[in-house]
């Protein structure tokens, strides 16, 4: 079976007012992975790592189990989307990815998101200081056990 790696970016700046929580949530082992992922290459480029924020685990989770659902990899209005769990900026990004296989890894998919400017820049802005990751396996994009990744950012 071919594996397929595919990934989207998108940044926003709003002064949203919602609270937040800043406590660790449970991460899956997959979503765990992905954190250390990202927080190794920000430390690898003189940053500091990223704190997991459970509203935008939340947000992030849901909006992976949605995109599984309808067979789309697509950012929308991400920043009401994050506003509407209760997120608080002042700027937001996200990035997505799905792949199979070894591509799924979470390594291979901060590699992805490293290579594409507009998801590095997400992963290296120095104002972001929380992080939300959701992380689902199921059939995407005809692939039975492909990996669908929504990471949520959030800072200044």
């Amino acid at each position: 079976m071919k594996k397929q790696i595919h990934c989207a970016s998108g940044v926003v700046l709003l002064a949203l007012l919602f609270g937040g929580s800043a406590q660790a949530a449970s991460l899956s082992t997959t979503e765990a992975a992905l954190l250390e992922a990202v927080n190794d290459a920000r430390v690898v480029n003189g940053l500091q790592p990223l704190h997991v924020d459970d509203t935008l685990v939340r947000a992030a989770r849901a909006h992976t189990s949605a995109m599984l659902r309808k067979d789309v990899l697509i950012h929308g209005a991400f920043g009401s989307r994050l506003g509407s769990f209760g997120a608080r900026g002042p700027c937001f990004g996200e990035n997505l990815a799905w792949g199979t296989g070894a591509r799924a890894s979470a390594r291979a998919l901060v590699q992805s998101w490293l290579a594409s400017p507009g998801h590095r820049a997400n992963l290296l802005r120095p104002g972001f200081r929380r992080i939300g990751i959701g992380a689902r396996l199921g059939d995407f994009a005809g692939y039975p056990r492909a990996t669908v990744v929504t990471a949520d950012f959030a800072g200044s």
